[in-house]
């Protein structure tokens, strides 16, 4: 196999599979003899550029030569960043019905079902939860009291049937003044209380809260039944006696829950949120468009991917907007990039600050060419919807929902949103896991694979190491997914993970 790949005939830059030492010779480019040892992954010049020439990778500009930059040189942050004055090329950008409706989804030949749990409200649940909701951190020592109480070897054996009772607690609630961050908490509690991964919920306030659990209930059309039990420490007469209530609760809702089967579920009902973090080179190579060619096949078959992380986006939004199906679609995706630009420009940080140390250790370069690859596990299917973070997704298919790149912010956000099974690409090795929608890690490269095997649930290496067509990896995947929305555990869960990160996106003034 060749030392290097080159990702498209327009492309400047090759990428090296393996760290290769200085002097080596490539045949597979023109014979080309390397300048300096190159790290696995990253970036090689395969023809002379000037200072200010753009470098290319995926045929998409990813920066410019700092320097003129010889054949065979390393491209990296030493020599490659991003122009002050540049822009994307949005001249395409804009939505064409030709290139939403002329594509032909592919086919998928698989299992067409899913073992899940059917709710009353029409929802669909790929786990059986008990979910505990504090509407301040003022009651987050009550929910965290509950959740140990049920948390024990001899709780779990009475009910075989039940994935857990969790408490899901946070910093914020009280002096927050009403505007987007008073909004966003609001869809996120909203969002939690009726997701179908829980059986039933309970919500525990304190009383005198801004985030008022009467008014949570009121806005979202919440009522007080089998599904949804609220509670509040001030008309309980404290935390002692609300513990208590609380446990007769639970225990309630547990035999009910315990009662329930999973059955013959379609795939149509599977709602995957997309992430990718501690990326590196690879994450646009395999990985990533391989959980992309998956979320083709299933989004062929009436399911849904959520595509989020505005900022990891940002570059390539206009990859996004060509594939809108609508002018609106696009228009909206190009509000939620304005607002980000805005947003950042007035915290006095730049929206392509990324890509991070770890990043840049594993190849990427630039925030271009980071969101060219994180774009990849959208696919190719047309984008039918942009939604607020943690706004309840109506559409089918390909949607994205905006939020920030910090991933436990964004999936809370995406699960909040509908999301009832979560895709985690990582080339550097993330050990995130999530409650109540299990986290699938796919791994973009072998070794990491291998030397992280305790957390990673698949490996997308074989598409660098064995030639995998991305078509084959992301049938895998799918059926991956399916094995894990019947049931089937993944790394996280059966190490725990999943409780802690729940990060509701904190926005505005604290007063």
């Amino acid at each position: 196999m060749a030392l290097t790949v080159k990702l498209h005939a327009a492309d400047n830059v090759a990428v090296a599979r393996v760290e290769l030492r200085k002097g080596t010779l490539l045949p597979e480019i023109d014979g080309i003899e390397l300048r300096s040892d190159i790290p696995a992954y990253h970036k090689i010049a395969v023809r002379a550029l000037a200072a200010g020439d753009n470098i290319v990778k995926y045929n998409q500009i990813i920066g410019s030569a700092l320097q003129p930059i010889a054949a065979g040189e390393h491209i990296h942050v030493h020599n490659c960043g991003i122009a002050a004055d540049f822009a994307v090329d949005r001249s395409n950008s804009a939505h064409s019905a030709s290139n939403s409706a002329s594509k032909t989804a592919p086919v998928w030949q698989g299992e067409k079902t899913f073992m899940g749990y059917k709710r009353r409200s029409g929802k669909v649940g790929t786990r059986n939860y008990i979910g505990i909701l504090t509407s301040v951190n003022c009651s987050a020592s009550v929910a965290k009291a509950l959740e140990h109480f049920f948390s024990t070897p001899e709780i779990s054996a009475r009910f075989p049937n039940v994935d857990g009772v969790v408490a899901f607690t946070h910093g914020s609630g009280c002096g927050m003044g009403r505007g987007d961050g008073f909004d966003i908490l609001s869809r996120v509690y909203e969002g939690y209380a009726t997701h179908a991964n829980f059986s039933s919920v309970l919500m525990i306030g304190l009383g005198c809260e801004v985030m008022q659990v009467a008014d949570i209930m009121g806005r979202s059309g919440l009522v007080e039944g089998d599904d949804f039990v609220s509670l509040v420490i001030q008309e309980q007469g404290g935390s002692s006696r609300t513990v208590e209530a609380g446990k007769a609760i639970l225990e309630t809702m547990l035999a009910r829950a315990d009662q329930l089967r999973r059955e013959p579920c379609p795939i149509s009902e599977l709602c995957v949120a997309l992430q990718c973090g501690g990326s590196d080179a690879l994450s646009g190579i395999t990985a990533n468009p391989s959980l992309g060619a998956a979320m083709d096949l299933l989004a062929g078959q009436g399911g849904t991917a959520v595509l989020a992380e505005t900022p990891e986006i940002f570059g390539a939004e206009h990859l996004l907007m060509q594939r809108a199906a609508s002018a609106e679609i696009a228009a909206t995706l190009q509000g939620r990039i304005d607002w980000w630009l805005e947003y950042t420009a007035k915290n006095g940080v730049e929206l392509n600050n990324n890509p991070s140390p770890g990043n840049k250790a594993g190849g990427l370069t630039t925030i271009l060419e980071k969101s060219l690859g994180a774009q990849a596990k959208s696919g190719t299917s047309t984008l039918n919807g942009v939604y607020q973070y943690a706004q309840p997704i109506d559409s089918r298919g390909l949607v994205f929902m905006d939020s920030p790149g910090y991933d436990p912010v964004s999936v809370t956000g995406q699960i909040a949103s509908g999301a009832n099974m979560v895709c985690f690409t990582t080339g550097r090795g993330s050990v995130y896991g999530a409650v109540p929608a299990p986290s699938i890690k796919l791994a973009t490269n072998t070794p990491l694979f291998e030397r992280m095997d305790e957390d990673m649930d698949f490996n997308c290496g074989p598409v660098f190491d064995e030639g995998l067509s991305i078509a084959e990896c992301g049938e895998r995947i799918l059926n991956k997914i399916i094995a894990t929305a019947s049931g089937e555990r993944t790394k996280s869960e059966m190490l725990g993970y999943g409780r802690l990160e729940f990060l509701p996106w904190t926005i505005g003034a604290v007063i």
